[in-house]
């Protein structure tokens, strides 16, 4: 049995999130687009936790984006739901 291999913190996973969905213009015009955020937040966003719950939110709205972001970082889809739970403004959390 392969020993698991420890998951990134919630903010560091989105972080990453993050830098994958600019590193493609498509995917970043689209989250632009989508999201209604302006370029020149992106820096803010990063910063905040919950501008970061946020990004995890868009990754899990659309599966497909989700699974080849899962598949880029060798983690199951299911650990960034997980991840998302972490954050602030989970909709469980008011």
């Amino acid at each position: 049995m392969r020993p698991k291999t420890p998951l990134p913190d919630p903010e560091t996973l989105a972080l990453r999130a993050l830098a994958f969905i600019a590193a493609d213009d498509d995917r970043l015009q689209r989250f632009l687009g989508l999201t209604g955020i302006e370029p020149g937040s992106l820096r803010g966003l990063a910063r905040d936790p919950a501008g970061l719950g946020a990004v995890l939110d868009y990754l899990l709205g659309w599966e497909p984006l989700l699974l080849e972001f899962a598949d880029a970082e060798k983690l199951p889809p299911e650990s960034i739901a997980a991840a998302r739970r972490r954050l602030p403004g989970h909709s469980e959390d008011g």
